[in-house]
């Protein structure tokens, strides 16, 4: 270990560093709005890191080797059977163990997770700053970190620990260091050598599934580490128990210049991989295909994925047992318990496990805004695919564009401020597919059987004249309310109405300017309900109009269709945001509390609403609407074609 401190330290004092981005905005506190918590990883002040080695410090990872077929002596592996089953069920997680020793024991020492596991290049620096009198020791934010004392109660008398990480496979090596002096003023004691703990860390891994253009289009997006150049990638897809066919994926990357700002531009930048998208075209309707990811090399070999099943959409207008999940802000979460500052993100993993239980009955997942809440560290992106890979590989994964994935100053986004870290979308759009017609601007439409979707990003401007308006307009027009009688508008800032605090202070229960223009297009094409995000709670309104219940009842809603239903499901795993002590007219059921809606559609004129909350899964708000076609043809206020009388 004395040799690799010595060649690092060598590798500190000699390498010329690049002056990088001002520490006052890295730091400490990111700038959020809106009551938004604050990313674990801006905690770290990295920038200021110093070198403080000790002699007497050592940080040692230990890994658990999988065991082959027929090993029944797992003790030799340093874990249970049960734990290897688990590795074995999920061969992208490794856990390892890493013990330290510190001469010098305090109560704020950590251990960062670094990969690669070189974590000094200058070339992670790039921004100039003016303000910077030394350069900076370390340029790159660990992936994660825990405390030293986190489950060692004897740390700060014995200065030994042993901490448990669960490792994912993100294309490179890993090396874990130890920290003194917190998160606002590190210091480095110790480094670990560098570990490689997957056999091929360029596997294809990850995939998510999304509803192509038309309906019988299926995508499939993944994460790998070959370059068109080093490996030709596709999807080897077929109907069960039936011939399979390969079809070609593109590939794409993006760069550390197209992220617009920092941290995305400086200590948060981590190469993304390579992300490739394939079209599983003329599918049959409601049939199950399984699929794997393929990339062939040059010497003619291939690399596989594990084997997956997915179940084709129904026909547009096809009326038949149909199920949708939509939430938003879901965030991520370690089940490690690494990052356990803030607990930022406190509801994911459990939104994640009651998916993952009740995947049989689920047939699609609209996630509406803020997806990992990497905010600039893109090594989170990773980490979220992963998270997800067990129901966004199964299932349609539809998402829309929230603050966290798209806001940057000077990016063209609506809003001035930088909630996405300087990512300005790039990652988001990259590595999920949404059917858009330019995936920078994320609005679009989807069908699902009876049901017709129309997603707004609420990052661009969608008042009256615009771009977006103009396309919404024309998604909610062409809805066939014969055949698909459910008609959806979401998106992730509450453009409609929400009781949340900051709204109720400024006196709007909406997003400013929200349902200005807005609502005249709800109302003119009946919509039922409008989905929202970016407010993390749960509420729902009466069928609402103008600030007004224009239909009396709660549990259940049938005849014409004369207002629409607003919906804020931003529960999905995020901090919890309080509600205004105002009460509005329109609010029907508020809770403050983890959770999504499931829909279910049974024909034509009968649909199930369920609030299920994250932590056990069951339903505390419920509802019912029937009705009849000619329901929805019914003249109500504002809503009237013109006639005339003429025989």
């Amino acid at each position: 270990m004395g040799k690799y401190y010595r060649l690092l330290k060598f590798i500190f004092l000699q390498t010329i560093f690049f002056v990088c981005w001002p520490s006052n905005t890295l730091g400490h506190r990111h700038k959020h709005v809106n009551g938004d918590g604050v990313q674990p990883l801006t905690q770290i002040n990295i920038l200021d890191t110093k070198f403080a080695v000790h002699d007497k410090a050592f940080v040692h990872v230990s890994t658990i080797r999988l065991p082959s077929k027929g090993d029944e002596d797992s003790k030799l592996f340093g874990t249970t059977k049960s734990i290897i089953q688990d590795i074995e069920d999920d061969d992208n997680v490794r856990p390892v163990t890493v013990t330290l020793m510190s001469d010098n024991p305090s109560s704020d020492d950590w251990v960062g997770v670094f990969s690669p596991a070189k974590f000094n290049a200058s070339t992670d620096c790039k921004e100039v700053g003016n303000d910077r009198v030394e350069d900076p020791t370390i340029c790159t934010a660990p992936i994660k970190y825990k405390y030293a004392n986190y489950s060692n109660t004897n740390y700060l008398n014995s200065g030994k620990a042993e901490l448990k990480f669960e490792l994912i496979n993100q294309r490179a090596d890993f090396s874990f260091a130890l920290f003194s002096g917190g998160l606002s003023n590190p210091k480095l004691v110790a480094v670990s050598d560098p570990i490689s703990v997957f056999p091929n860390p360029k596997a294809p891994l990850y995939p998510r599934i999304a509803m192509g253009e038309t309906w019988d289009v299926m995508t499939v997006t993944w994460t790998s580490g070959y370059n068109i150049g080093e490996a030709v990638p596709f999807v080897e897809w077929g109907a069960l128990d039936g011939a399979t066919t390969q079809s070609p994926a593109g590939t794409f990357t993006y760069t550390r210049n197209q992220m617009c700002a920092p941290p995305a531009r400086t200590v948060g930048w981590r190469d993304p991989g390579f992300i490739h998208t394939s079209y599983l075209k003329e599918l049959w309707p409601n049939t199950m295909y399984s699929y794997r990811l393929g990339h062939k090399l040059p010497d003619g070999s291939y690399v596989w994925s594990k084997k997956y099943k997915f179940k084709s959409p129904p026909v547009p207008g096809e009326s038949s047992l149909q199920r949708v999940v939509i939430f938003g802000d879901m965030g991520k979460g370690e089940r490690d318990g690494s990052n356990e500052y803030a607990d930022y993100q406190p509801g994911a993993l459990n939104t994640t496990d009651q998916l993952v239980k009740d995947i049989d009955n689920i047939d699609a997942v609209f996630l509406i805004g803020d997806l990992p809440y990497a905010n600039g560290y893109i090594s989170q992106w990773d980490q979220f695919t992963a998270q997800v890979e067990p129901i966004a590989s199964v299932k349609p994964f539809m998402v829309a564009s929230g603050n966290h994935e798209r806001d940057a100053p000077d990016s063209g986004s609506f809003y001035i401020y930088n909630d996405s870290g300087g990512e300005c979308g790039v990652p988001a759009e990259t590595t999920f597919y949404v059917p858009a017609k330019n995936r920078a601007k994320f609005w679009y439409s989807a069908d699902y059987g009876m049901f017709h979707f129309c997603i707004a990003d609420t990052e661009h401007d969608w008042r009256a004249g615009s771009e977006q308006y103009k396309f919404l307009e024309e998604c909610l027009a062409s809805a066939n309310r014969h055949k698909q009688p459910w008609l959806i508008f979401a998106g992730h800032r509450p453009l409609g109405y929400s009781s949340n605090k900051w709204f109720g202070m400024e006196g709007s229960f909406d997003e400013p300017m929200g349902r200005d223009d807005l609502q005249k297009l709800w109302q003119k094409y009946k919509v039922d309900l409008a989905f929202w995000g970016h407010v993390h709670n749960y509420e729902r309104t009466c069928p609402v109009y103008q600030n007004q219940c224009v239909k009396e009842g709660s549990s259940h809603f049938s005849g014409v269709v004369n207002g629409t239903i607003h919906v804020v499901a931003g529960g999905g795993g995020s901090h919890l945001n309080e509600f205004s002590p105002i009460k509005t007219t329109w609010s029907i059921y508020r809770d403050q509390d983890f959770g999504f809606v499931k829909l279910t559609a049974y024909n034509y004129s009968s649909l199930k609403f369920e609030y299920k909350k994250s932590n056990d899964g069951k339903v505390y708000d419920s509802f019912t609407i029937s009705r009849d076609y000619k329901d929805v043809l019914a003249c109500v206020h504002d809503s009237c074609e013109p006639y005339t009388l003429a025989g």
